[in-house]
């Protein structure tokens, strides 16, 4: 392997924003119109570019573990996305080497119909375990994840926190060199969320590189010792988190703009 586990430069992408007033949306659009009575017309005003990301350069180390902040919208959910090749960006590239795992949000790919047991197939599937890979690590995904007695309910009968419970500990399962990690134990009782984050540690501590994105703050700072904050889809800041989070904590230009 080489030295570096991701590298991403000049990574941008674009959405459109504005109405769709045309094709399948338009048969919507008069679907909704039919059910709410009275509802306003869509704005016929011309679509927008809206970037989601802009002109991202980084590059992570094999066994790194990096903190992601950003207030909502910053971009961070389409990085992972990107780096997780669920979408492909506008411009720019990311070269990834080795397989990834991601987990971008709680009970993702879970059908709420399953029961925890064929959802534990279900959802290692989609991650990329081929099911002889499942079955072998089953029985230390159900004692991780300490949902032994719910293995045979469906998942809509879970709380949040059992949810989250399984779906992490069957992607901390997966051999994978890159693992992403969107608010993903942000549900939960506290012992257990101490017990993912040793479990994330140890997956550092083996080699894996690890992104981890979290609002709460104090758990990057005590977790992660560097960290990369988004903006507006631009990299505002990359590395140590004490001052990755004084950065973020710090006026956006805009906002010292307006005296704010």
């Amino acid at each position: 392997m080489g030295a570096m586990a991701i590298q991403v430069e000049k990574l941008g992408k674009r959405f459109t924003r504005g109405p769709y007033v045309h094709g399948l949306h338009g048969l919507f659009e008069d679907v909704a119109r039919r059910i709410v009575p009275g509802l306003p017309p869509r704005s016929a005003r011309k679509q927008d570019p809206l970037w989601a990301l802009r002109d991202v350069s980084f590059a992570l180390r094999h066994g790194e573990l990096v903190g992601l902040v950003g207030p909502n919208g910053a971009g961070k959910s389409v990085l992972l996305k990107i780096l997780s090749r669920i979408t492909w960006p506008t411009e720019g590239h990311a070269i990834l080497e080795g397989r990834v795992g991601s987990m971008l949000e709680v009970g993702g790919g879970f059908h709420p119909e399953f029961t925890g047991r064929e959802n534990t197939f279900l959802f290692g599937s989609t991650l990329g375990m081929t099911i002889p890979e499942v079955r072998e690590k089953f029985d230390a995904i159900v004692a991780f994840a300490e949902v032994e007695e719910f293995l045979d309910t469906p998942v809509k009968r879970y709380s949040s926190g059992t949810y989250m419970r399984l779906a992490f500990s069957v992607a901390a399962h997966l051999d994978a060199n890159i693992m992403l990690f969107d608010e993903v134990i942000s549900v939960g009782d506290s012992d257990f969320r101490v017990k993912c984050l040793q479990k994330i540690r140890k997956m550092c501590d083996e080699g894996r590189t690890v992104i981890f994105v979290s609002h709460n703050l104090d758990t990057i700072r005590g977790f992660c010792p560097r960290t990369l904050v988004l903006e507006r889809g631009h990299l505002r800041f990359d590395g140590p988190t004490d001052r990755a989070l004084a950065q973020y904590g710090a006026p956006s230009p805009d906002a010292a703009a307006l005296g704010l």
